[in-house]
This record gives structure tokens, sequence and C-alpha cells, in this order.
């Protein structure tokens, strides 16, 4: 699906749409650059980008090539790739390339820091010049490999004339060490070489906090159609079958599908009645029925009987990868959110460079020398990097983060933290979300006879319904009947028989607003209903929801009488019978109203809903594919870490504030200071990373915030 997919013609030019990912893109100006860029470009309808998960989604003519595109943006400043060309595995290399960097720097900037310590207390002489040489031989190596990646970006701008915020900083670092070494070699009183690794260090860990946030927010897509069977039985016309990928199969083949085998293309039954398991599409937790001329979808288990589907769609065409679709169509909406950090990000470079300049030009004219004027150019290079601002987001989101997941909630996007605390209003799925999500059978009113022989059924079954018979009673010490000629037959239920009279377990004729099934023994039926119990904190998370100003609604895809009720029970709005496509239609209007709204959600219908919601948030209990898509997950069987999610977001962006304010407060007045030559580039570089500190520890606060 990540191949160019005709989509629309424009003017009779047929239109595609194809993704690439930007590894490169570091700000706001990186965003800018790539939109204007691409959007110029003949033949190029839009292009928009996901900062988030750094792909740049284009529309474009036919005539144009992936190829052609990734050499527009190139010729942008940019490396770029195919989507489908760039496997998840190289993401996740180049955030362990970045973890590397960051434990080399620090290595080096622990040892470097002992050796200067030694010379700010007064070794002079040959020890202050030994030290000083044991610290080159320590930083040379150490800003050569941790350095690469602020290199690699600064040389990629640089050689398509362009700039950005690496670029400042790899002249900084370069110059403190160039400087040193120059310092060393002549004798010099004072070395650099701290300062250098220091301000890569602290560089490093904001990109690798941030990095490795973005990594968990990657996989949502690959985990949906990775749930599709990877291949199929084909039948053909003399009955001979054989194994054909998933990839490969065509509309109009025959598939057999075995019981426990996943379904590896969309199709409607020819032959033979079983039990599905839809949970992964449906996200409801009980198995359907199906039998001949009924469709079925990738993705569905099958629980019983063989049965022969005939292909209707395949690979990228079935029902779950146009979810999947969706769901990376709603994650681009994304990409307009940017934070603050990124919008000033757009003037640093050019702002620090001309500050620089102006500083060595300006102390050159005024008689310092080149010694002198480099070194105060170096240190307003390094005192105004924007360290305390790069951490003012991620340092406050990771310690929030950490309390939340003490309280039974992971958040998995960096930025979900800064949408949650912008949240008006709540959309509950039902069942898996409001509900514990497993159908409990009331079993009461079933005699002890009754109660021997349903348990003498129910154990040996497979049905989910029949596992939930058997564990209830099973906690009863009730001693199962003997059943003799047991026979499952999917769609039907469980039949035997004792002393000449059968016995079975079957699926309930009765209509009912409850799920139940029937226990006949002879001409007798006995119906057992089942319930999907509520969590026990429903109402109190809804009310604290409430008191925090976020009205809740359900929206379900499940029958309206049962989504009627609970609305009632909690005087809260409802939604039924809504399909992923619905749901949404229904976000779209919420926010074109002016809404920002929360879904919480567990089945894979709920992927795209939570995909495209302002903020979202899925059980632990809920699809692998619904836990990618959401930004938290939330543990257990309380709903309360819900509204705790975004009561601590709200906390968590009023530090935020604070540590942005810091960050203006601290080059306001540390700027001037290194104009005037007040500061080396070893205080300046200290500086910066006591205005980091200084984040770091405001945002630290928050590991109160969850209590």
């Amino acid at each position: 699906m990540n191949a160019p997919v005709p989509l629309d013609t424009l003017e009779g030019a047929r239109l595609e749409d194809s993704r690439f990912t930007v590894p490169g893109m570091r700000c706001a100006g990186c965003i800018a650059k790539i939109e204007r860029g691409l959007a110029g470009l003949e033949g190029v309808e839009s292009a928009r980008v996901n900062f988030s998960s750094k792909r740049v989604a284009v529309r474009h003519e036919a005539s144009l090539s992936e190829e052609d595109l990734v050499r527009a943006i190139a010729g942008i400043g940019f490396e770029a790739q195919a989507v489908a060309d760039n496997p998840m595995g190289k993401d996740e290399k180049e955030t362990k390339a970045l973890l590397r960097s960051l434990a080399v720097a620090g290595f080096g900037m622990m040892n470097i820091m002992l050796l200067s310590v030694s010379v700010w207390s007064g070794a002079g002489g040959v020890t202050r010049d030994l030290f000083h040489w044991l610290s080159a031989l320590i930083a040379i190596p150490v800003v050569a490999y941790a350095g690469r990646p602020f290199f690699a970006s600064a040389i990629m701008a640089l050689r398509h004339r362009r700039t950005n915020m690496d670029v400042p900083i790899s002249i900084g670092v370069l110059l403190a060490v160039a400087l040193s070494i120059y310092e060393t070699a002549t004798g010099g009183e004072h070395a650099y070489f701290d300062g250098a690794v220091m301000l890569l260090f602290f560089l490093l860990a904001g990109r690798a906090l941030d990095a490795t946030m973005r990594d968990k927010t990657r996989a949502g897509i690959g985990a949906l159609l990775s749930r599709m069977g990877k291949s199929a039985t084909v039948v053909d016309e003399t009955g001979a079958s054989r194994m054909v990928a998933a990839e490969k199969l065509e509309p109009g083949m025959l598939m057999l599908v075995a019981a426990g085998e996943a379904l590896a293309a969309d199709g409607i039954i020819e032959h033979g009645a079983s039990t599905l398991d839809n949970s992964m599409l449906t996200g409801e937790s009980v198995p359907q029925p199906v039998a001949a001329g009924e469709s079925v979808y990738a993705g569905a288990v099958n629980l019983g009987n063989p049965i022969r589907v005939r292909v209707s769609a395949a690979a990228s065409d079935t029902v779950l990868a146009e979810i999947a679709r969706l769901m990376d169509e709603a994650g681009q909406s994304r990409s307009s959110y940017v934070r603050i950090a990124d919008r000033a990000s757009r003037l640093y470079a050019p702002a620090v460079h001309s500050l620089a300049l102006l500083a060595f030009i300006g102390w050159m004219v005024a008689g310092a020398g080149w010694h002198q004027s480099l070194v105060i150019a170096i240190a307003v290079l390094i005192i105004t990097c924007p360290c305390a601002m790069g951490l003012a987001v991620p340092a406050a989101q990771v310690v929030a983060s950490g309390a939340l997941a003490k309280r039974g909630l992971l958040v998995k996007d960096g930025s979900a933290l800064e949408r949650l605390a912008e949240v008006d209003m709540a959309l509950f799925d039902k069942t898996g979300t409001l509900t514990v999500g497993e159908p409990v059978p009331q079993i009461d009113h079933l005699s002890p006879h009754e109660a021997r022989v349903a348990l003498a059924l129910a154990q040996s079954s497979r049905h989910p319904l029949s596992k939930g018979i058997a564990k209830a009673l099973g906690q009863r010490d009730i001693v199962p009947a003997a059943v003799d000629d047991l026979r499952e037959e999917g769609g039907r239920g469980v039949s035997g028989s004792i002393d000449g009279v059968r016995v079975a377990l079957e699926r309930s004729e009765a209509e009912t607003a409850t799920l139940s099934t029937a226990l006949r023994i002879g001409d007798a039926i006995v119906a057992i209903p089942f319930s999907d119990p509520l969590r026990s904190d429903v109402r109190e998370a809804i009310g604290s929801l409430r008191d925090q100003g976020i009205e809740s609604r359900i929206v379900s895809g499940d029958r309206a009488s049962a989504v009627e009720a609970v609305g009632r029970e909690f005087d809260i709005a409802w939604d039924a019978h809504l399909l992923p496509d619905d749901k949404l239609a229904l976000l779209d209007r919420l926010k074109a109203d002016g809404h920002r709204p929360l879904m919480i959600g567990d089945g894979i219908n709920d992927g795209p809903a939570l995909a495209a919601a302002h903020a979202s948030i899925a059980p632990g209990s809920a699809s692998d594919v619904s836990q990618q898509a959401a930004d938290a997950v939330f543990l257990g069987k309380a709903l309360m870490p819900v509204s705790l999610a975004v009561n601590v977001a709200r906390q968590t962006m009023r530090i935020v504030r604070q540590n942005f304010a810091f960050a203006i407060l601290y080059n306001v007045f540390a700027l001037p200071i290194a104009l005037a030559g007040l500061v080396t580039p070893l205080i300046a570089a200290v500086a910066m990373s006591l205005s980091s500190l200084v984040v770091v520890g405001n945002s630290l606060r928050l590991a109160r915030a969850a209590r």
C-alpha cells in the first residue's frame, strides 16, 4: 500500500499518492522548506509533512515517478526514501545509533570533566598541559563519533545552500575543538574540550528522547496488516491444492480455510459453516457464526470447521488494508501541529550565525585580536544553543509519562500529552472499553443436573462462550456429567447424549436484548444469558472528566438497545451501529465544529478513529493494532486512568510553558553577556548545561502529578 495509488483526476491528469520517509527533518523550518519546495514542482498538486513520523505525503501526476520525487526532495536538501523501501528496521537502527552516540558522549564528558576539575583547582605547568593532552585524546574521537548526526545534517544542508539548526551547532563544536587543540599545542591556559563534549551530550540527550518515543508510533500499520494470513491454500478446478502467498491471491480464487487459520483475503463462503473470531475487525469479543453465502474478511480467524471461500478482494484491496490506509491518512492530519520550539528554530540558525559573525567582526574592529574575537564568537554559538528550549517538551513528557506508567497508563507518543491537555470531549467505544470485554454467563438459575450437563458440553468446545461457561461452573466445584458421542458443529454448537437423551449447547433462537446460548436436555431448553459487565469505576471516571470540563459520549458499533441502556445509565449521549467510516465522519464533524475529541476504543474498527482523534487511548485488553494506533494504553480493569491522563497532561503543559519561559529569559540575559566577551566557551557550555538542568529539574516536579 506504500506504492503510488491512483486517487483521482484533475484537469485530465491522473493523480497518484506517494509517501516518503525523510529522517533529516529537525524543525518547523525543515517542514516549510519541504512543503514549499515540492508544492512548486510541476506536476505536484500538494505535499504534506507528518513531522511526528518524519514522512511526506505527495499527491502528484502519474508522469512523476517516485525516483523523480526523491531527487526533488534531495534537491531541497533532504535525503528521502519511498516508505516501501524504508523498512522499520532501519528506523530502529538509526535510533540505536543515536543512543550509541549519546553513550559515547556521556563517557567522554565524564572523563574530560574529571581532568578539567584538576585544572580548575589550580593545576599548572606540565600537569595542566598533560591533562589538556589527555582531554584532547579523549575528546577528538568522541566528537568525531558522537557528532556525526549533527555533522551529516549540516553538510547536507550546506551542500544544497541552505542552513538548519545543526549548522551552528557543528560550527560551534568544531571551532571549540580546533581552538582547544591550538591552545593545547601552544601551552595555553584554557582548553574547551569539556564544553564541546558537554554540548554534544545534552543535544544528543534531547534528540534521543524524541527519537525513542517517535519509534513507538511507527508500528501501527505494520501491526495491522501482519494480522492477515500470510498465505492461503488455493483449490483449483481439478481439486488439487497449492499454497499461495497472500500478496499473490487474486479475486476468483477458491481458498480452503482450516480451523485455527487466519483468512488471507476477503471473500464469500461457498461451502461449509463455521464460527469466526472477527474481533480484529469489529472489536466485538463474541465470535460470529457464518455459513455459505456470507461475506468474510481478511484477518478473521476460523474457530470451527474448514470452509471454502471464493476470494473477492486481496492484498491492498481488503477491508483490513483499507482500515490501515484510513489510519495512515488520519495520522497525516497531525502534521499541522507544530511545537513552539519548532517555530522558534526557524529563526535560530540564521540569527545565531549572524550574531556570532557580528561578534567576531565587532571585536576584531575593536582591536581584540583574532584569538579573543574567535573565543567570543564560539561562546556566542554555544551559550545560545537551544538545549533548554529543546528539552522543555521532551523532559516534561518523559517525567509525566513515567508518573502515569506507575498508575497503569502507558504514553506512547511524545506529543500525546500536549494533545491530551487540549481535549474537550471524550468518545468511548462500549464493548471492551466501558465494559470489561469478557462475556460472563449467568448460571444461578441452572439446577445441579443442568449445571453438570452444561459443564460437560462446555469443556469439550473451543467456542469462547463455552469457555466462559466452563470457567464459571468450574469455579463452583461442579462435577461434569458423563456425556457420550460428543460432537461440535461450527455455527450450531456442541451436542451429545446421556442415556439416549440428546443434550446440546446451541445457538439460542430467542430474540433477547442480551447475548445468550441455549442448553438443550431432550425437549427442554434452558437459556443461559451472558453479560459483559461494565468497568467498576465508569461512573467515577465519567464524573471526573465532567469536573474537568469534558463531556463524554458513547460511539459504538454494537446494537442500539445495548448502547442506549449504558447511555441512559450514565446520562451521556450515544451513537450505535457505527462502522469505521462512520466514526471518522463523526470525528470530522466534531473537529469542524471546533471540538478536540479524545477517542477511547479497543477494536480494529476503532483504529482509524484512534488515529484521527485529537488524542486517543486504548485499554490494555485491546487488539495489538488499536494499541499501536492509540497515543496511550491503560492497563487493568479501571477506567480512571483516562481521567488521570487528562489531568496530568494539563499539569504537564503548565510545566512546559514554564520551561519555555525560562529558556527565553536565559537567552535574553545570556546572549548580551556573551557578546560583551565576559564568558569563555567553557563557561558558555556550563551555563547552557545549567539551563538544561533547570528545565529538567522543573520537569521532575511532574513525578508527583499522578499521585
